[in-house]
């Protein structure tokens, strides 16, 4: 039996007047009295059946029993529709199969959830996977991703790369999450790791004398759900030896270059711009900002130092945002709510009416160099923020963001990339009193940083850098520390012990010692980057097969209970938390 000469959405006119089979799911079935329809579909599209009692009597009997995704077969010839009953918005809209033989091959009882309904519950849609995945924008989304990575795997082979598998066995790493612990039944009260990412096999690749690695990697991490998080998720990951910043950026750009034309046909131009950390803080109060629109943060600190205003003149940090919108008291107070909750104390404010006068409690204490600074246009409002550095950014920041979108400033079809340069190589954890590394301890300080580490370890930049799209973290990668001795002294500022140098790290600091190579890298989320391309909100609707917020799986019930006799093979005795 032969099930399909082509694919549903495949029939054009050329085939007028072919006999076919085609097999697929029933999308839907409209009797129309004389004649029944019905759309069957597959994952390339649908193709309209017309069923005529006088042509196909049998046939036409057994559609009274066919429900929506019954799976079918029908045989029949390709005909032109009516003028008038021609679809410009399908592909195969002008064409039809008139069916001869018509099969039901497996039957479907009454769907939890229709195909098409909006806002089904996530757990339901989770819980019957195989369903949802059969909705139009979920096979779009799992297509897209594997041309993508088809993409992807294509220009780093022409570019030399390797695709080289690491272990998903291995030793915890410090990620910055916790791991997921394998208990190894071969040795008892030992454990593996599940990788947060391959960040030191990569490395020993780089020793070892594969210059040019790749893989698509799936890592785990075990930490709280959020919209943006994912505990299993994939990524480029990707690493060089002897590596160049200029053709390392060069080469990445061209991959999403290609990504972007074949996939929406959309041509990206590189260059991408660069930004340092410090600049994309002052200016958009993120290291990761959106660039579709204006609305940069402007600077005021110097400007204030003698302000008659105490809260400007008192304040480590003074900046402001330009809003085009004449905001009222009410709309105002519920702007400084939304500031607050980002870590503001206050929302000062001016506002320029039609007249172009400015409105304010602080206008009064304003010198007129202040206002000539903070001047704006009629039918505006300039905010103001107040404090430390990190604070005002955060808080004017998430503004801009909130502004933008409300005021509708996002060019919804801009496409706009850049690179994140010189981040802080080490941050300072005031709850423990000590140095954390900013993305991990095998990052490389900035050249000409290395003696700051001694002098002045949060002066310290890292050779570390990101690549952002329409305001979202695509990538990121940095050079890494190939000498031993380096290696060591980061570790003793991060209060690494020798002894757990040894224990954790012993592997890395031999292989660095027999002849490393610079290296460097970068890593890509899957995810996220499809989230980007195919204009997809919701992080989980990447993947074929997710987990929920809680990190369960209502399909197959995983995590489920072990079997008793399996934990005891184990050494493992499973204890409840108090409730």
């Amino acid at each position: 039996m032969k099930w399909r000469d082509l694919m549903c959405g495949e029939v054009r006119r050329e085939q007028i007047g072919k006999k076919l089979t085609l097999s697929g799911w029933t999308d839907t079935r409209r009797d129309h009295g004389g004649l029944v329809f019905i759309d069957l579909r597959d994952r390339s599209g649908v193709c309209q059946l017309v069923i005529n009692p006088a042509r196909a009597p049998e046939s036409f009997q057994l559609t009274h029993e066919i429900r929506n995704e019954f799976v079918l077969r029908a045989e029949g010839e390709v005909v032109a529709r009516a003028p008038e009953a021609v679809n410009p918005k399908l592909p195969t809209g002008e064409i039809e199969l008139r069916v001869d033989k018509l099969e039901i091959i497996s039957r479907c009882p009454p769907l939890p959830f229709q195909l098409d309904e909006e806002n089904v519950d996530e757990t339901l849609r989770l819980r019957y996977r195989w369903l949802d995945l059969r909705r139009d924008r979920m096979q779009k989304n799992i297509a897209l991703r594997a041309q993508m990575i088809g993409v992807i795997r294509r220009v780093l082979e022409e570019a030399g790369f390797l695709d080289i598998q690491t272990p998903i066995l291995g030793k915890p790493t410090p990620e910055g999450a916790r791991d997921f612990l394998v208990p190894a039944r071969l040795q008892p009260g030992r454990f593996y790791a599940l990788p947060q990412s391959p960040q030191l096999y990569k490395q020993i690749l780089m020793v070892a004398g594969f210059d040019r690695y790749y893989q698509i990697a799936i890592c785990f991490r075990d930490e709280d759900l959020r919209a943006d998080r994912l505990q299993e998720l994939t990524q480029l990951d990707a690493e060089v030896a002897f590596p160049d910043l200029d053709e390392l950026f060069s080469l990445m750009e061209r991959m999403l270059q290609a990504v972007w034309r074949e996939c929406l046909g959309v041509e990206l131009e590189p260059p991408f711009q660069r930004l340092s950390w410090d600049e994309a803080m002052a200016r958009y109060g993120s290291d990761k900002p959106d660039l579709r629109f204006g609305l940069d943060i402007q600077e005021a600190t110097e400007a204030t130092r003698e302000s008659k205003f105490g809260v400007f003149a008192k304040a480590p940090c003074v900046r402001f945002l330009q809003v085009p919108c004449a905001y009222s008291r009410g709309e105002l107070a519920k702007l400084e709510e939304f500031a607050k909750e980002w870590g503001a104390g206050g929302l000062a404010y001016i506002v320029y009416g039609e007249d172009g006068e400015p409105h304010s409690p602080i206008v009064k204490f304003l010198s007129p160099a202040e206002l000539e600074l903070f001047s704006s246009a009629p039918g505006t409002t300039v905010l103001f923020g107040a404090g430390e550095p990190a604070a005002v950014a955060r808080a004017l920041g998430q503004l801009r963001l909130k502004l933008g979108e409300e005021l509708g400033l996002i060019n919804e079809d801009a496409w706009r990339f850049l690179w994140v340069t010189d981040f802080p190589l080490l941050k300072w954890d005031a709850d423990d009193k000590r140095w954390d590394a900013v993305h991990h301890p095998f990052t490389r300080p900035a050249p000409g940083h290395e003696a700051l580490l001694e002098s002045d370890p949060g002066a310290a930049k890292a050779l570390a850098y990101d690549l952002v799209g329409n305001g979202v973290e695509l990538g990121g990668g940095s050079f890494r520390i190939h000498e031993p001795e380096l290696q060591e002294k980061l570790f003793e500022l991060l209060r690494i012990s020798p002894e757990e140098q040894r224990s954790k790290f012993g592997f890395l600091l031999d292989a660095l010692a027999m002849g490393a190579p610079p290296h460097g890298g970068i890593a890509f989320g899957i995810e996220r980057m499809l989230m980007v391309l195919g204009h997809e909100p919701n992080l989980r609707d990447t993947q074929a097969f997710p987990k929920n917020q809680a990190g369960a799986d209502p399909m197959t019930g995983a995590p489920s209970e072990a079997d008793p006799k399996h934990l005891r093979e184990l050494g493992i005795k499973a204890v409840m938390p108090p409730h």
